[in-house]
């Protein structure tokens, strides 16, 4: 298409995406434009629409966000000696766009920034992008808006990843920058005579302060530019330009270690007095939102960059303590919060005895530590003080959105993170009685009555309940008076829903107390009040019985005809108040199974038995019904009560008395196998249930371990249920080195991967069955580590190699990692129990596709896979590398040399191979990763040059491999 006909038909487009009343005909225009941008017509029409006066705000804007693009992605694609020509193109659209529009002129500057990181000094000219800015800023005065902005920018550019430029080039490029700072700096003075530009340069300032070196503290402390930003502050309107310049040196000045603090004081001795300044205005009512938050800001930054002076407990550093402690106060919470960073990070350096050990002797470090705590002591009795009314429920609490609903729940999640702060700091029996006060006082203003005030009574109640981990278990003083104010309370739901919460957080300081056992039956009714309120509550008190069950096991072994009571009550009593669902009830039969564990052997087998039985009961009635009425039920009618099995299975531990139990439940589970083989949520229940009783039982199965992997070899065959995998994962754990199951788990082993490598012959097959893939090779990594001889010197272990070399690039996280993960343990076979006996084996079978192996790795790592999966890709790459050494380091040159050197340069090339080399000599992972996740960055720094290293490496071919 010719040149202005383009441009006409990007016009077009651009009319139709924004005014064309037809929805279809806007993502047809949108769908055209981006792919117009990915060509290469698209540098020449931009550029030529950009300089066209004639050209409306939108095509200005599209455009200027296509050259952005271009020249941050695609800028290889492009002849070298088109740089100059698109510099002085941009320059002159910077010129054209000084005074906007906006939008444009920040597209324009963006992309002149990403020229630069992309252009060295030397191929610049002019001594670089920031002298050619200075000789341009002095030439055309008129255009320093513009070029203001594109200052601003460039030290941004150093950390976006979206520029295509090789790490090599971008460390370069914030080199160049750190040298140029005191350039930038003396460009930025020379701006503030002009008053109307002083937020452009403030802002530009800031940027350049992120990049934390080039110029030192002392002469920051004396530069105009800190003077200008700091006397800022003092103004009746804060600019948001100079509170981001103070944010910005406070981060510069942030002592990190001892020996900070003497370089950083000539700066901190500057701002700390300015940013205190401000403390007055901390709750100052005149104050609009946003000078309030930028005030509260600065005090939080300031707390989290001296933190390290301000723990010493100085008489200067608490008095920002008290500022900190004033932001805490506000009214709201996005401001008070700002500081909770700091309070937790502070609590660090008061607790951490490594941060002490520069003192000497044990001695020393005992006396100032408690010195320390007792300074701060009365800051964080103010602090939970303060912290504690913020859990509050609104008045219109149910009024409340849904998104309403989440912030306030993360509000309390984040003031109980505080409370747990202080509490490390004073102790949890002091911060319980500072709460215990609180709640006290609500109380009494609670009263009996439902309708009452019950919102200051749950909002300590959440506190007291947020701390449970830091009361002493002996605590005796205050925790008996608040059980006893519990059955006290109203039963209004959400204050009984945290009532229930409470007493479950307070479990193991129930059974440690010496009146727990007296205690305990109120509080179980408060339990049980909770199971019939609502929903939400039933849960909490199911959550809290567990819990109980849990700690006070030994405790309620007297007492489990009434536990008995409750479940049957709870779960299964017909048209009673009990709102526990199904879900929840599982933490009742947990419960139970916990409490059962405790008692001796023959009791523990009738319990197990009454536990199960009205479980079971349902089920055995559905199989009586005969397999036609049985198949036609929905898989939870089902599900609900082998779940329940399979928590009973998982939380009773007597392994004799499980394997009984399941020897006899096992006709019942067979038939469900055999009539609903092909109902996934019933197998995978069905499976888990069973996985728990081989996990619990272990060899005490005896024969009906054998049945049921009899049941799930022949299944698997015809149905194909991913969850037949993992139950044969446990078993193998169990049993792989049993000598007395070999035969059968070796019959097993080979039934099922020779039917998933049948299934699996393509790279889409892998990708419509991910659960497959995922969990056959996690049962190929545990018959490595558990039956090496069953599995290795089998005929599938071959076949096996084949299928995962076809699936290693799957997109599926989990079937990828578990892909590799296989991989990794069969080249550290020899390192498995009596892996090493079977290497030769293993060496016939990698030896040959070795180098097919190597590619797909290198290609992985290289953009077949995301780059969320490069460890997983590189620790499998390094275990090729370990256990062939020699021939692996053959087989990478081989793969390596095929990326051609536009893509890959020799010394990127070189590099990568040296790490390998290292690592085939023994050298540690971690030491060396920064070569290979280079490469990896090389490789997918656009897309184009993505493209040309998968064409050249085509890691989907590779696994075809020649049998030798």
């Amino acid at each position: 298409m010719a040149g202005i006909e383009l441009q006409n038909t990007v016009k077009e487009a651009l009319n139709a995406l924004y005014h064309h009343p037809d929805d279809a005909v806007r993502m047809q225009a949108d769908r055209w434009l981006q792919e117009f941008q990915r060509t290469l017509d698209a540098w020449q029409v931009a550029d030529n629409l950009l300089h066209d006066v004639t050209s409306n705000l939108e095509t200005l804007i599209f455009c200027s966000q296509t050259l952005r693009s271009k020249v941050q992605r695609d800028f290889e694609e492009l002849p070298s000696e088109a740089f100059r020509p698109l510099r002085d193109s941009l320059n002159s659209l910077l010129n054209r766009f000084h005074h906007g529009p906006p939008k444009v002129r920040t597209q324009i500057s963006l992309a002149v920034a990403a020229l630069a990181v992309h252009v060295s000094i030397g191929d610049w000219g002019d001594g670089g992008i920031m002298n050619w800015l200075k000789v341009e800023m002095s030439s055309r005065p008129e255009c320093i808006p513009g070029f203001l902005e594109l200052l601003k920018v460039l030290p941004e550019e150093v950390f976006n990843y979206r520029i295509s430029a090789r790490p090599e080039r971008r460390r370069q490029f914030e080199k160049e920058l750190i040298s140029a700072m005191e350039v930038a700096l003396s460009l930025l003075t020379a701006c503030l005579n002009a008053s109307e530009l002083k937020e452009q340069v403030l802002e530009a300032f800031a940027s350049w302060l992120r990049l934390r070196r080039g110029i030192s503290p002392s002469v920051l402390a004396n530069h105009p530019l800190v003077h200008t930003a700091l006397s800022s502050l003092v103004s009746e309107i804060l600019s948001e330009a100079s509170v981001n310049v103070v944010s910005e040196l406070i981060h510069c000045s942030a002592v990190g270690s001892s020996s900070d603090v003497s370089a950083q004081m000539p700066l901190i001795q500057v701002i700390v007095p300015q940013v205190m300044s401000l403390r007055p205005h901390i709750n100052d009512p005149s104050k609009d939102e946003e000078d309030a938050k930028a005030i509260g800001r600065l005090f939080a930054d300031m707390g989290d960059a001296y933190v390290q002076l301000i723990a010493t407990g100085s008489d200067e550093s608490m008095m920002i303590v008290q500022a900190l402690l004033e932001v805490a106060s506000h009214s709201q919470f996005d401001i008070a919060s700002m500081t909770f960073n700091f309070w937790h990070n502070l609590q660090v350096y008061l607790i951490e005895r490594d941060l002490y050990v520069s003192l000497g002797n044990e001695a020393s470090i005992e006396a100032e530590r408690n010195r320390r705590l007792l300074v701060f002591r009365s800051s964080y009795e103010s602090l939970v003080s303060l912290v504690s009314s913020r859990v509050q429920y609104p008045d219109d609490y149910m009024d409340l959105s849904r998104e309403d609903l989440k912030d306030f729940k993360q509000t309390r999640y984040a003031v109980a993170d505080v409370l747990v702060d202080a509490a490390l700091v004073l102790g949890g029996d002091t911060v319980l009685k500072i709460l215990y006060m609180k709640l006290v006082q609500a109380v009494a203003s609670c009263g009996n009555d439902q309708n009452g005030e019950w919102r200051p009574a749950e909002a300590a109640l959440y506190c007291i309940r947020a701390i449970a981990d830091y009361v002493p278990s002996v605590e005796a003083e205050v925790m008996p008076q608040v059980m006893s104010l519990l059955s006290k309370l109203p039963r209004q739901p959400q204050l009984l829903h945290t009532v229930c919460l409470t007493i479950g957080a307070y479990s193991k300081w129930l059974d440690v107390s010496s009146n727990g056992l007296s205690i305990l039956p109120s509080l179980i009714d408060i339990l049980m009040n909770g199971m019939s309120t609502s929903e939400d509550t039933a849960a909490a008190a199911a959550l809290a019985f567990r819990h109980i069950c849990d700690d006070c096991r030994k405790k309620l072994c007297g007492s489990l005809d009434g536990l008995f009571h409750i479940y049957h009550s709870a779960v299964y009593a017909e048209g009673g108040n009990f709102r526990v669902s199904a879900e929840d009830s599982l933490h009742l039969v947990e419960a139970l199974s916990m409490v059962i564990t405790e008692l001796p052997p023959d009791h523990a087998k009738k319990a197990l038995e009454a536990l199960c039985l009205p479980v079971v009961t349902p089920l055995q009635e559905m199989i009586n019904q005969g397999p036609v009425i049985m198949g036609q039920k929905g898989a939870r009618e089902l599900t609900v009560h082998i779940d329940r099995l399979a928590y009973i299975f998982r939380y009773v531990n007597h392994p004799e008395a499980v394997a009984d139990a399941i020897q006899r439940l096992w006709p019942i589970f067979k038939a469900i196998f055999d009539v609903r083989a092909w109902d996934m949520q019933t197998m995978e229940s069905l499976c888990k249930a069973c996985k728990y009783a081989v996990r619990t039982s272990g060899r005490y199965m005896g024969i009906t371990i054998g049945a049921m992997l009899e049941e799930i070899q022949g299944l698997y065959q015809h149905h194909l249920q991913s969850c037949f995998l993992y139950l044969s994962s446990e078993v193998i754990k169990i049993f792989g080195s049993d000598p007395s199951c070999s035969d059968y788990l070796r019959n097993l082993v080979e039934a099922l991967f020779t039917r998933t490598a049948c299934i699996l012959p393509t790279l889409g097959d892998f990708t419509s069955r991910p659960d497959i893939a995922d969990d056959c090779f996690l049962l190929a990594s545990r018959c490595i580590r558990y039956c090496p001889q069953i599995f290795i010197p089998s005929p599938v272990f071959p076949s096996l190699i084949d299928c995962a070399m076809i699936g290693i690039t799957v997109q599926h996280r989990e079937a990828s990692n578990s892909i590799l993960t296989f991989l990794s343990d069969v080249f550290d076979l020899p390192n498995s129990r009596g892996g090493i006996q079977f290497q030769s084996i293993r060496d016939n079978v990698i030896m040959p596709r070795g180098a097919s192996i190597t590619r797909i790795l290198i290609a992985s790592l290289a953009g077949a896979l995301p780059s969320n999966r490069f460890e997983t890709v590189t620790y499998t790459l390094f275990a090729l590398v370990r256990a062939y050494q020699t021939k692996a380091l053959e087989w990478a040159r081989g793969s390596i040399s095929l990326i051609p050197k536009t893509a890959v340069t020799e010394v990127e090339s070189t590099r990568f191979l040296k790490t390998l080399s290292e690592i085939a000599s023994g050298a540690s992972i971690n030491a060396v990763m920064a070569p290979i996740e280079e490469l990896s960055d090389v490789c997918r720094r656009n897309r184009t040059v993505q493209e040309i290293v998968q064409d050249a490496l085509k890691p989907l071919e590779m696994n075809m491999v020649q049998r030798v």
